[in-house]
């Protein structure tokens, strides 16, 4: 299992990931655009075609990944700009963990096949946690 800090940001990703990447020494080995998505014209608004999907930062053993904030039911806000994101190879420790933190949380996205790859969930638990859960195929990177 591993575990990684998942940043969002309001429109400024790329920026702020250069920025890190440059300042730790480290480098971006991973970005997405929303534009780069299967079916993105119909699975997104115009305006976050442009914004990062997802950017994976490695400096040494950091890894950063990070986000523009993009959610139709909630807003950004400074303390919804982050989430312990947890990947393993393990379905079952995946299906444990996703519905253990589901206990009274509230369902973002549930943990179900992602078009990248194994599976993927969010949710923000009963103590306003948010959590990232990802199933990694042979084919997926965290």
């Amino acid at each position: 299992m591993k575990v990684h800090t998942y940043l969002h940001f309001k429109g400024n990703c790329e920026e702020a990931m250069d920025f890190y990447a440059d300042v730790l020494g480290g480098e971006i080995n991973q970005k997405m655009k929303f534009k780069d998505a299967p079916e993105s014209e119909t699975m997104f608004p115009e305006e976050v075609m442009n914004l990062v999907m997802h950017s994976t930062l490695q400096a040494g053993d950091l890894t950063i990944m990070a986000s523009d904030f993009f959610n139709e039911k909630e807003e950004f806000n400074l303390g919804n700009n982050f989430a312990v994101s947890i990947g393993t190879d393990d379905e079952d420790e995946a299906t444990a963990i996703f519905n253990g933190l589901s206990e009274g949380a509230f369902i973002m996205m549930p943990l179900e096949e992602a078009f990248w790859g194994g599976k993927f969930g969010m949710l923000k638990d009963k103590f306003g946690v948010q959590w990232m859960i990802s199933l990694e195929d042979e084919n997926t990177t965290a």
